[in-house]
């Protein structure tokens, strides 16, 4: 079975609008973990406008499941990361101002870079993910960073299956064969949602883990948060 591992930034970001602890953020990942999800990932950023830092501390004393941090690997996320040592760090190539995630990394441009990156990570005991697009180069290219895993950036996906084109999967099954034949994991995340998980989870093989956040806390919004998160699970089988 796949794993559920669930984005609680957007959770964060509806604390921080009224400057108190309402929703409480512990108390919804622990929340979610009692629900069956198999993991909490946040995304923090540099100006805190949702996970703040403190944040990341925090949940370390809390998640219980697979603890997933996501970001780019600045000096401040990183010395984050090695001081609460979470299950498994992504690597994401955020700009700074980035609303959300909108590109994967140029694994051949960048591999010295990260090959060091993911060794410091490494070393520390924390299992490193890169997220990244369907290009078969920069599969390749990711393999020899030395990371764990690749996560798919699936908002091409998404855009088109929701208008129709369920052909859209297939880069990222041949993504996902090419990586398991390089010796590495498969994760998934961006735009995933009720509506596309059971297709995408049908067509990507060796699919270890998808990471979803804003549909899933949208979706709870009318189906409500327990709910939901077993549909994801019941869809994940």
């Amino acid at each position: 079975m796949t794993k559920l591992s669930v984005n609680i930034n957007k959770i964060a970001t509806l604390r921080n609008s009224r400057g108190g602890n309402v929703p409480n953020l512990l108390k919804v990942a622990a929340d979610i973990e009692e629900f069956g999800a198999q993991g909490i990932t946040i995304h923090p950023r540099p100006d805190e406008r949702h996970i703040r830092y403190q944040d990341a501390r925090d949940l370390k004393n809390v998640v219980n499941t697979e603890y997933n941090i996501e970001g780019n690997p600045i000096k401040s996320f990183m010395d984050l990361v090695l001081e609460v040592k979470p299950t498994q760090v992504t690597l994401v190539p955020d700009a700074v101002d980035a609303i959300t995630s909108n590109a994967g990394w140029d694994t051949i441009t960048h591999q010295s870079f990260l090959q060091d990156v993911i060794k410091e990570f490494q070393q520390n005991g924390i299992r490193t993910s890169i997220f990244i697009d369907t290009d078969v180069k920069l599969i390749e290219a990711a393999a020899k960073t030395g990371a764990d895993r690749i996560e798919l950036y699936t908002e091409d996906f998404a855009t088109q299956f929701d208008l129709g084109n369920k052909n859209a999967v297939k880069p990222y099954t041949e993504a996902a064969i090419l990586a398991h034949n390089l010796g590495l994991g498969i994760n998934a995340g961006h735009d995933l949602s009720l509506d596309n998980i059971k297709f995408f989870k049908e067509n990507i093989p060796n699919l270890a883990e998808v990471s979803i956040g804003h549909a899933l806390i949208a979706e709870s919004l009318y189906l409500g948060l327990e709910n939901v998160v077993n549909m994801y699970l019941h869809r994940l089988k």
